[in-house]
């Protein structure tokens, strides 16, 4: 294989784990758009609902690292195919009237199958592009983002013209048809998997530690943020359509700030990076406090750029500290991710219940300013850089 082909191959590898990544995050955020319709079907209370979203997001989140455990063994090809079908089927259990019953099973099949993704995907792109991953991961964790916001949106428009049955149908029908596009996409040789040993191994477990409990305190913030701001948006005089214009700028800016922070990390290191991404969340969330709505509103932007961009910085910064086993160390950064995600809306919500709405806003503010100080300890861990895939003369 000469370099140009070696070139287009890391290029497909790359786009493979990119429309996997955004149709599985797509899935995950176009369930939202189906819980009115099933609180009204099924005669569903809050807490009901909050244990069907359980159900898929708890599954996913739990078994990353099982997953990539089990099936280490697979060709990238066979892992993403075999989670897209599991996922996709998911979805054709929960269309089929099986009841209540039904909807909860196939819940539990799709979140399975998403489990697999993430470690499965970021382990691609890592060993196609080796030392030179850190921007591609930050394409593959920018594609996630498309997926979010394109198919919530179909769902969305689809659900007043077919019920929710068929909707979900043509979904799984989507996610089967990409399945068939990953063949020419995927390599189909299984991804050799270095361990980790010594004292090296020791000093990177330290690091990843640090890097992974960042992860989930950038999180955290992202999240405690998001549970405010249509209460923000309202307290400054803002209506329902101004909430819905509210979150579109700040996710746009968040979708950039993914695509583009993952260069400032080759630009500035890691460490530099999520300092000054985290100190500008910070104090921008401070600032929509007491700004007006107009403000308000110019300010989410550039808030969405540094509140969702650390990821991709935090992301291409996993394969330097893996020590070798980097898709068990994608699964358990993920996990660590997704649980933090789930948690910290019930940890700001109780402060806020027990203070006040702007308590609330500011402990996810003081969340992003403690990365701040904490990412300085992950200095002495960084410098090695993951051994660059070989390009064939």
């Amino acid at each position: 294989m000469n370099s140009q082909d070696w070139r287009t191959r890391k290029k497909k590898s790359l786009a493979g784990a990119c429309l996997a990544h955004a149709l599985h995050d797509g899935y995950t955020d176009a369930l939202y758009a189906f819980m009115p319709v099933w609180q009204a079907d099924f005669g569903l209370s809050y807490a009901a609902l909050a244990i069907i979203r359980a159900l898929y997001y708890g599954t996913m989140g739990g078994l990353q690292i099982p997953a990539d455990r089990a099936l280490r063994g697979l060709s990238p090809r066979a892992a993403l195919i075999l989670s897209t079908v599991l996922a996709s089927t998911g979805l054709l259990i929960m269309a089929a009237p099986f009841g209540f019953a039904g909807l909860c099973v196939g819940l539990v099949v799709a979140g399975i199958g998403s489990s697999i993704q993430h470690p499965c995907g970021s382990m691609l792109v890592t060993a196609s592009y080796g030392a030179a991953s850190r921007h591609p991961l930050g394409i593959y964790n920018f594609s996630g983002d498309l997926g979010k916001a394109a198919l919530p949106a179909l769902v969305a428009v689809l659900l007043p013209l077919l019920a929710w049955q068929p909707v979900l149908g043509l979904m799984a029908a989507l996610g089967l048809i990409l399945s068939v596009a990953l063949v020419p996409l995927v390599p189909a040789t299984p991804i050799a998997r270095a361990a980790a040993t010594g004292a090296a191994s020791g000093r990177g477990r330290g690091g990843f530690g640090i890097l992974t409990t960042i992860g989930a305190l950038d999180t955290a913030t992202r999240m405690g943020y998001l549970l405010f701001l249509p209460f923000l948006i309202h307290g400054q005089g803002g209506d329902t359509a101004t909430v819905g214009l509210a979150l579109a700028l700040l996710f746009v800016g968040g979708a950039f700030g993914k695509a583009t922070c993952s260069r400032l990390g080759e630009r500035l290191g890691v460490v530099g990076s999520v300092m000054a991404t985290e100190a500008a969340t910070a104090v921008l969330i401070a600032a929509t406090l007491v700004t007006p709505l107009t403000p308000t509103l110019i300010l989410l932007p550039l808030l969405g750029i540094v509140l969702n961009g650390t990821s991709s910085v935090l992301y291409g910064a996993v394969p330097e500290l893996s020590e070798g086993d980097t898709g068990r160390a994608f699964a358990v950064f993920y996990t660590s991710v997704i649980g933090s995600g789930g948690l910290a809306p019930i940890l700001y919500g109780a402060i806020a219940d027990h203070s006040t709405q702007a308590i609330g806003v500011l402990a996810s503010a003081a969340t992003a300013a403690l990365i701040v100080p904490l990412v300085l300890t992950l200095r002495p861990h960084l410098g090695r850089r993951p051994s660059a895939a070989p390009e064939p003369a």
